[in-house]
């Protein structure tokens, strides 16, 4: 294979014409440069330069040779300085995995902003998963970052996390609903209300979660309507089609038919995670993590502090 520094070389001297000129531009004494050019065409079989004592002078084959030189030692450089912009992660491609949670919080739209904003050269394919599919297409290294609901082991070999957000439960109540203007409900006033459950598609029992949450305090709510996700069950609680119990990152979003009071005594939340692949060699991938946590230090263990939402 062509040695490229072989190539800057005779790239120079062909421009200069003259071994001491050339020597002199390249910061090289006038031996070595020789040395290599003749090695250089004697991997070629082909002689470059028609050579005098005072000058040299490209050959027809050399000149040929000469443009072609060029054009490779332009691609390398341009190479060189997109392998520098990666190593920097400016430039590259995110693989993201996301529960619904994490855009309804706004998690993941407030760091794809921030990256897009520093990096807006950086392509992001996104993946709406399960969190048991995400960690186990993360562990492949075919995900950069899994945003789920329930993290990886804390004796994970492969994965780390951290938690971002725990995202406590309001009650949403149809705005003309008798019990909208109460300041507090006790479980006694929700037990023979009609329920609108959120089937959950991340991987978690949030159905089967929120069912015992009620047993706890006390009464068994009758389910009547099951909604796809939160926003559906909000806008037949806005139809006064039942109750439901919805996040509060999403009260400023929600139907005007909808008023949202909390429930102390309900210990119900939806946490969210990030992980990561413990092996990351790319810069781009700890630069979101960064973003996305807010944090550069190792990662908490499982069960941790909840960082700030």
């Amino acid at each position: 294979m062509i040695d490229l520094r072989q190539l800057r070389y005779f790239v120079v001297a062909a421009e200069e014409e003259h071994v001491g000129r050339a020597a002199e531009r390249l910061h090289i004494s006038q031996s070595p440069l020789s040395r290599q050019i003749a090695q250089l065409e004697e991997r070629l079989g082909l002689n470059l330069f028609e050579r005098s004592q005072q000058r040299i002078r490209l050959t027809s084959d050399g000149r040929t040779f000469l443009t072609e030189a060029r054009s490779l030692l332009t691609h390398a450089n341009r190479l060189e300085s997109l392998g520098k912009r990666l190593g920097r992660g400016e430039e590259g491609g995110l693989c993201i995995g996301y529960i619904e949670h994490a855009m309804h919080a706004n998690i993941l739209p407030k760091a794809l902003s921030t990256v897009r904003a520093d990096r807006p050269a950086v392509h992001v394919a996104l993946y709406l998963m399960s969190s048991g599919d995400q960690l186990e297409v993360l562990r492949q290294r075919s995900l950069d970052v899994a945003l789920v609901s329930e993290p990886p082991r804390d004796d994970d070999p492969d994965l780390l996390c951290r938690q971002l957000l725990e995202d406590p439960m309001l009650l949403a109540l149809p705005a003309n609903h008798p019990l909208a203007t109460r300041e507090r409900l006790t479980p006694a006033d929700l037990k023979d209300e009609d329920w609108i459950g959120v089937k959950s598609s991340q991987g978690k029992d949030q159905h089967g979660e929120f069912v015992a949450a009620c047993i706890r305090a006390g009464f068994t709510p009758q389910i009547r309507l099951e909604a796809a996700e939160p926003y559906t069950a909000l806008g037949l609680v806005a139809a006064g089609l039942g109750i439901t119990m919805t996040q509060k990152s999403l009260d400023q979003a929600a139907h005007p038919g909808v008023v949202f009071r909390e429930l102390p005594w309900l210990t119900f939340s939806m946490p969210l995670w990030a992980a990561w692949h413990r092996v990351n060699l790319r810069a781009l991938v700890e630069i979101f993590r960064v973003i996305l946590t807010g944090k550069d230090a190792a990662p908490m263990a499982v069960g941790s502090e909840t960082l700030p939402g």
